[in-house]
């Protein structure tokens, strides 16, 4: 048998993460930062995405390596919080050179949160900014209810009154040299699945909120009824795999769109036309590995690390969380 280690995101060199987060207004961000530049891929899917930068990253464009990837909440809002990554990155003259100064290259993708708190309270550029700090100041990067997963919710195909509470999760693998760490912000229209044995850990409740509901099958009775499909239409699970293997470009996406695997074996249903699921892969390029071994783990860690999202959750605002219930 192949030895696993589980290992955190310190263990990558060349990566800096941070949190920033309003709690009363329950939104917030997540940076992950390259300053040396990383190459970077991403895989969009469902159909109500909110990116930035991510046309930059088809394997035929010109740049090669990102130096931020941001995971936030604020729905579209929350795409402002990049100018104060890209300040705080030129600031410290992080970014491709173009003669006359730098250009921080900044991608990543926002999350639906403001159905929950305050729905003014939105990551803007002084919590981008913020975070950034945070990243450099060595900070260690809290899950559950910090940075992008403040705010993140999940089981919301019957409304707000009858979801539970999603998060941010971390979970990474290092076999031999190779090194894989996935982050995530959980966010989905539907349940969370345990990556190992299949059974719901959380997501949609019954209307007395003391037990679990199928959300495949409220989509199906919400097929065959009058009501609308989805009365709250806007979720999205959006996430980062880092590793120190080397890849190309064209490489970096095809592992995002495998590491979706995890989504897919974690979230029911998963990629709807109301999530925006997406993923980036950061590759530090440090040693070759066969790119099939690196996919492996990218989906075991992505998977993981959803569970890990939802497991470490509190409840806010009345909103339950996995920890009310004994799974």
């Amino acid at each position: 048998m192949i030895n696993m280690e589980t290992i955190g995101l310190s263990d990558i060199k060349g990566i800096l993460t941070g949190n920033a987060q309003d709690m009363e207004g329950a939104t917030g961000i997540t940076v992950i930062l390259a300053p040396e530049g990383a190459v970077c891929g991403v895989d969009v899917r469902g159909g109500a995405p909110a990116t930035r930068e991510t046309d930059l990253l088809k394997s035929e464009k010109m740049v090669e390596k990102v130096h931020g990837v941001f995971l936030s909440g604020g729905s579209a809002y929350g795409l402002n919080a990049a100018a104060g990554i890209m300040d705080f990155l030129e600031e410290k003259k992080i970014g491709f050179n173009v003669g006359i100064g730098v250009v921080p290259i900044v991608t990543g993708a926002c999350l639906f949160d403001l159905a929950i708190g305050s729905s003014k309270s939105r990551p803007d550029k002084t919590m981008g900014y913020k975070a950034c700090e945070n990243a450099f100041s060595g900070e260690n990067l809290e899950e559950g209810n910090a940075g992008a997963g403040t705010g993140a919710t999940v089981g919301k195909i019957c409304g707000t009154g009858r979801m539970m509470k999603g998060g941010l999760g971390i979970y990474g693998l290092k076999v031999g040299d190779l090194k894989v760490v996935s982050i995530v912000a959980v966010n989905a229209l539907g349940d969370i699945i345990d990556y190992e044995d299949g059974h719901k850990i959380a997501g949609l409740l019954t209307e007395d909120k003391n037990s679990f509901y199928p959300s495949t099958q409220a989509i199906l009775e919400l097929g065959m009824s009058d009501k609308n499909s989805n009365p709250f239409s806007t979720n999205t699970t959006i996430g980062c795999v880092i590793t120190n293997a080397k890849l190309s470009k064209a490489e970096a996406n095809a592992l995002a769109s495998i590491a979706h695997d995890g989504f897919a074996r974690t979230m029911q249903p998963s990629h709807t036309r109301n999530d925006g699921d997406t993923i980036f892969v950061l590759s530090t390029g440090e040693q070759e590995f066969e790119p099939m071994s690196v996919g492996v783990l990218a989906a075991e860690t992505m998977g993981k690390a959803v569970n890990r999202g939802v497991a470490n959750a509190s409840s806010i605002f009345d909103v339950k969380c996995a920890k009310d219930f004994s799974l």
